[in-house]
């Protein structure tokens, strides 16, 4: 005889340590300054008028904030590389690549609910779902090639050592034109993703109830407590 859902314990889970949370919203920072920046530096407007051009530096703040938060996002990234590493298992690389019988299953059921709005069945993955999994790992690519066609550009104007590291990207890609170019493409792929991901984490709290969306501020999801033995094994 089933269980009615009223009748079911949950149990609290501790699942995003603050370094995970503080990388999130870190990270959510970095983007918006950088997309909004960035289209502003691909497209500048005349926001202000004066005489004299001192008046009107608005544009060198804007190149300025670019820069500084292009650092920013450089070593969030490379320090939740590491967290990847010492993390607890919710955090690690090993929840983010479909490698055992259980990962594909989840992969496929996740697919199942979030593309073709199939009703939830069995139990839930607690941490990053595979799907999840998979498409923050293109992410982080995506993160990659960001970072190194945007210091590429930067090492024209730079002495500094970390744009200089990709000087050699430019004649590769075929100058300058072509590098803004697929800087400006991979922008958009942030767009994207910012709004499927958005949609995904308040659709996932919608039909779980677990706590999706609160989570990434207080790091605590909701488990069913029938279902906490079995995820251990």
């Amino acid at each position: 005889m089933a269980v009615a859902e009223s009748a079911i314990s949950y149990k609290r889970v501790y699942v995003w340590e603050l370094p995970v949370r503080l990388y999130h919203w870190i990270n959510a920072l970095a983007i918006t300054v950088l997309v909004a920046t960035g289209f502003l530096i691909g497209n500048p407007q005349a926001i202000f008028w004066s005489n004299e051009a001192y008046q009107q530096y608005w544009f060198g703040i804007v190149r300025f904030l670019h820069f500084a938060f292009a650092y920013i996002f450089l070593f969030n990234m490379v320090f939740r590389i590491y967290w990847g590493f010492v993390g607890n298992r919710y955090a690690r690389w090993n929840r983010f690549i479909p490698v055992t019988r259980f990962a594909w299953r989840d992969l496929w059921e996740t697919i199942k609910v979030d593309i073709l709005q199939f009703k939830p069945k069995g139990r839930s993955v607690i941490g990053h779902n595979m799907l999840a999994g998979i498409a923050y790992t293109g992410t982080f690519v995506l993160f990659l090639a960001q970072l190194v066609t945007g210091f590429a550009l930067y090492s024209s104007m730079s002495e500094a050592f970390i744009p200089r590291l990709f000087t050699w990207i430019v004649p590769i890609l075929g100058g300058d034109a072509w590098v803004r170019q697929w800087h400006h493409i991979f922008t958009w792929g942030f767009a994207v993703f910012v709004m499927i991901h958005i949609y995904l984490v308040f659709y996932h709290d919608y039909v779980e109830g677990r706590g999706t969306t609160s989570s990434i501020i207080g790091g605590w999801k909701f488990e069913r407590e029938d279902e906490i033995e079995e995820r251990n094994r």
